[in-house]
């Protein structure tokens, strides 16, 4: 039989040219004249948000992965610049909804520190229990996407399922599921009574008692476990040199916990351990989150045992135990001495960073910088496939927990 000569294009396909993101023309041939192919993956809603990833492929191999993020950018920073520093809580929760209450606290530490406010310690302990319970509720979202990416659907009711706990535990300490606003600067918007907490006590253990169902179903299930075990391996080199934070970076032996390091609200009152693995694949990635939702029902636990009495508000703010309608008219009217001010958070999915810059003349915000983890992270996301087969993208994709909202901010 003869064979009839294929001939390699050296012309970009037309369909490149409707990028986004360009890519340079040397780079397609390039690619061509190595036999390889490029793929676009995205910009639909792959079940964490809208993103795409420019794959070069050689076979199925994966060679390089180029990230096009900024599909729901929402331009916060410069929105923020038009607002009052109070009104900016709400707009900055919006990143992650579910782990709103991190991204909450950690823009109001910014403003206590500039204000060198204290916060009551009952305040102290309920914000950390905010916390904890929307770390949770992220790590349960992140394990659902997980199971939908690897084609597991019972994986993904199950989380959701549990989840509802939180969000129960959410309504009846704030009154709304998510994205509360609950979090203030010198404290939190009003107190919680003891029926509440000790609804949330026992929340805890059913919380825990269906986490036993999702092991048998789904953490330990052999094939969950053969489609991500020594998949996408980040060693602990690399993980540091690329920028990797939260559990993806413990998850390849870096024991660094903000929490533990530069302790904040009630976390150096409290017993609990970092969970950190060795191997760095997107199994040790899932798994050291799963840990931490047990050391998280750990934390609340010790919190509404140990609740101090007292105000939830600092005095400064709020003379009166009461907050009435001019105590909020005294936050709008809150301005920061003149200076830059910066605060280190451990939200469920890493480090967040928050730089607050004021005039220290108006009470709207002169410059706010917002870095989620998200975009910390993305260049060890990207670094993990490389050298993986196409099939295992989305599960390395999952196991990183990657919410594009959170990184565009």
């Amino acid at each position: 039989m003869k064979e009839i000569p294929i001939e390699v294009p050296v012309e970009p396909p037309k369909e490149l040219e409707s990028l986004f993101l360009p890519i340079p023309k040397e780079y397609v041939e390039e690619v061509y004249k190595k036999d390889e192919f490029l793929i676009l993956v995205g910009p639909q809603h792959p079940g964490s948000g809208h993103m795409r990833l420019i794959v070069r492929v050689k076979g199925d191999i994966i060679q390089e992965v180029i990230p096009d993020p900024g599909y729901v950018h929402r331009s916060m920073e410069k929105l923020a610049e038009n607002r009052l520093y109070i009104q900016n809580i709400p707009l900055v929760e919006r990143p992650a909804i579910m782990d709103s209450a991190n991204l909450n606290l950690g823009y109001v530490r910014a403003i206590e520190s500039a204000l060198d406010l204290e916060v009551p310690e009952r305040a102290k302990y309920l914000r950390t229990i905010l916390a904890e319970l929307c770390r949770i509720g992220t790590h349960l979202y992140d394990a659902a996407i997980l199971a939908v990416f690897l084609g597991h659907t019972t994986g993904f009711m199950y989380p959701f399922g549990i989840r509802e706990l939180i969000c129960e535990a959410l309504v009846r300490m704030t009154g709304v599921r998510f994205t509360s606003s609950f979090i203030i600067p010198g404290g939190i918007r009003r107190d919680v009574d003891k029926a509440t907490l000790d609804w949330l006590y026992s929340a805890t253990f059913a919380i825990e008692k269906r986490l036993k169902s999702f092991e048998r179903i789904f953490i330990r299930n052999p094939t969950v476990i053969a489609r991500l075990k020594d998949v996408g391996v980040l060693s602990k080199q690399e993980a540091i040199e690329f920028g990797v934070v939260g559990p993806f970076l413990r998850a390849s032996g870096v024991e660094y916990d903000v929490r533990k390091v530069e302790p904040y609200e009630a976390y150096d009152n409290v017993d609990w351990e970092i969970v950190v693995a060795d191997e760095g694949d997107s199994y040790s990635r899932f798994l050291v989150r799963v840990n931490e939702v047990a050391q998280s029902l750990r934390i609340i636990r010790q919190c509404i045992a140990d609740l101090p009495q007292g105000r939830v508000i600092n005095e400064q703010i709020c003379d009166s135990p009461e907050i009435r309608g001019e105590f909020f008219d005294r936050l709008a009217d809150l301005v920061l001495p003149l200076g830059e001010f910066t605060t280190l958070t451990e939200a469920a999915r890493g480090s967040v960073i928050y730089t607050l810059v004021s005039d220290g003349e108006s009470n709207v915000t002169y410059r706010l910088r917002i870095v989620t983890p998200g975009w910390l992270y993305l260049r060890g996301f990207m670094e993990s496939l490389k050298g993986e087969r196409l099939a295992d993208l989305q599960a390395i994709y999952g196991s990183f927990g990657y919410f594009p909202p959170e990184a565009d901010r």
